[in-house]
């Protein structure tokens, strides 16, 4: 029980307004890795994962746990820290997992024509995160970045579908980088 009180922003306000500034900087430049800190979540998920649970959700931002995030632990801590209602992937404002637990992606919303920001944004647990890789291009890129992505097939479909599509924060550890729909993704 006490882990389920804990791990939360000491400082709220101060550190929510990091975190947001970290993430908003990360999705306005597709690519580039930020550190972040405040957040002390339950295993399994990450520090930056659970710092973007903590600023961008709260009791009306559903949210959906994909495969080992989808823990007795950690629908505790988001329950006490933010109240965010947990629900089906199709419903979803914001999914949480790993790449592969969150397939297949095509399962989440990606907007509607008038309204395509009625779209899911996936929190992407990854082993790693380094500047190699895949070719990001677009805007918010001056010419190119490199992102270690698990793989690059889904991001091109995501993106064939912009304006409409789902958007990415891909954490590891303390860091997290952004992938929005506009981003075109190339094999490295």
């Amino acid at each position: 029980m006490n882990a389920i009180l804990t791990g939360g922003f000491a400082d709220p306000s101060t550190q929510s307004a990091h975190a947001f500034r970290a993430l908003l900087e990360a999705m306005a430049r597709p690519g580039r890795i930020f550190t972040v800190a405040g957040a002390q979540p339950p295993a399994p998920i990450s520090v930056a994962a659970g710092v973007a649970l903590l600023t961008l959700t709260d009791s009306t931002t559903p949210l959906h746990l994909a495969g080992d995030a989808d823990c007795e632990a950690l629908r505790g801590w988001i329950g006490f820290h933010t109240g965010a209602p947990l629900v089906p992937a199709e419903q979803a404002q914001f999914a949480l997992g790993g790449w592969e637990a969150l397939q297949p992606v095509t399962r989440f919303r990606t907007g509607e024509p008038s309204y395509p920001d009625r779209s899911a944004t996936l929190i992407v647990e990854l082993d790693r995160l380094e500047p190699e890789g895949a070719r990001l291009t677009g805007p918010g890129i001056q010419t190119e970045a490199r992102l270690s992505l698990p793989e690059t097939a889904a991001f091109r479909a995501n993106r064939a579908l912009f304006p409409l599509g789902f958007d990415c924060i891909l954490t590891c550890g303390a860091r997290l980088a952004a992938l929005p729909r506009s981003t075109t993704v190339e094999d490295a």
